[in-house]
């Protein structure tokens, strides 16, 4: 089959399926790392934890560019 076929054949699927094909095609120009995708999903569920205990208090990113933009100007 030529990639223009191909093309034309994912162009006629419904939008569902097209995201499917992309995610997938994106996967192998960009192959995830298992493991490294693990520790940041920890790192992320601690940070959580962390917020709904209460132990830290989120900061909003407009807060965050505002104290960046006042510290380099």
């Amino acid at each position: 089959m030529k990639t223009e076929d191909l093309l034309r054949e994912i162009e006629s699927l419904p939008v569902e399926e097209r995201a499917r094909v992309a995610d997938s095609v994106l996967k192998t120009l960009n192959p995830t790392e298992s493991e490294i995708d693990k520790k940041w999903a920890e790192v992320a569920k601690r940070r959580l934890d962390e917020i709904k205990a209460g132990a830290v208090k989120p900061v909003s990113g407009q807060d965050v560019f505002d104290e960046i933009w006042k510290r380099f100007s």
